[in-house]
């Protein structure tokens, strides 16, 4: 099965540095760029619920 990967949007523009998602049946990958062999699976429901997380501890952490 060939995986199609997504970097963010938010990844510069050398590659190093990125995280990538791909969409595999019902279940979203996420990898590292320097680390790509190393892959986290989890649902769509899951990493909506991290991405909530960072931002709100993004939003509470002191200056």
């Amino acid at each position: 099965m060939s995986v199609q990967w997504q970097k963010s949007s938010f990844s510069g523009a050398g590659g190093e540095n990125c995280v990538e998602l791909a969409d595999v049946e019902s279940h979203i990958l996420l990898r590292e760029g320097e680390s790509p062999a190393t892959e986290l699976v989890g649902s769509p429901v899951g990493l909506l619920g991290l991405i909530r997380e960072i931002k709100s501890a993004a939003r509470h952490e002191p200056e």
